[in-house]
């Protein structure tokens, strides 16, 4: 394990694998890209201020700082290739390739991705056109409900609608209101489906992977029943003893 390791990205999310990491007795640092207050001097862990845009520079603070390691946890930086590039200068990295990472960054694609290797997912139309997404919601022979931009919204790109018009309202809303930028160039219909909902993440290098625990995810449902989907769900695990 690397003795000094950067965290990339600000959220709450990079500030839960920087303290995670911080516990290791084989890191003496950890240094966070921007990061946020919460680990701005906590312990091992310090924000730092390298730009995280331009992937030569942080490759080169990588080397001049004697980075092991980098963890990326946004999405954007991943679709963007930062892992890709920081491997090529030799810097490890813990993150998907770019080419990978088109399975959270375009909902199209991994739509597309699932039904070419027989993978259950929601029936589904992907469209770039806005009469196209509508004439689908409203001659589907299912309840095709849930709109979604197909490009990185920061987990806000979803609308359950409660009916077709508010289905093509949504679609409107996206594709010529431009409600979520050029993340909604692309739109995703889904068929809309009830029941519980859980999460199962895992670790893979090459042949081999390692599964986390299944989380289910719960949402109050005084507050997000209908419209626009919110990031930040809680979810719930089994604590592993």
């Amino acid at each position: 394990m690397a003795e000094k390791v950067l965290v990339v990205g600000s959220g709450g999310r990079e500030h839960a694998l920087a303290w995670k990491l911080a516990q290791s007795p084989h890191i003496q640092q950890v240094l966070v890209a921007p990061g946020n207050a919460g680990t701005a001097n906590c312990g091992k862990i310090c924000n730092s201020e390298v730009s995280v845009s331009n992937h030569s520079i942080l490759a080169q603070f990588c080397k001049d700082h004697h980075v092991g390691l980098v963890v990326v946890g946004p999405e954007v930086p991943l679709a963007a290739g930062m892992v890709d590039d920081l491997t090529a200068a030799g810097v490890p990295c813990f993150g998907p390739s770019a080419k990978a990472a088109q399975l959270e960054a375009s909902k199209s694609y991994s739509k597309a991705f699932m039904e070419r290797h027989g993978i259950p997912t929601a029936r589904y139309g992907s469209f770039t056109n806005p009469e196209e997404a509508c004439k689908y919601i409203r001659t589907a022979e299912f309840p095709a409900l849930v709109v979604k931009a197909s490009g990185l919204a920061a987990g806000k790109g979803v609308i359950v609608a409660k009916d077709q018009e508010e289905a093509c309202q949504a679609v409107l809303d996206i594709m010529k209101d431009g409600a979520f930028g050029s993340a909604g160039e692309t739109v995703v219909v889904e068929e809309l489906l009830e029941g519980k909902k859980c999460l199962v993440f895992a670790s893979q290098m090459a042949s081999q992977f390692l599964p986390c625990p299944r989380r289910r995810i719960t949402s109050d449902s005084r507050t997000v029943t209908w419209g626009q989907t919110r990031a930040g769900w809680e979810p719930i695990a089994p604590r592993l003893r």
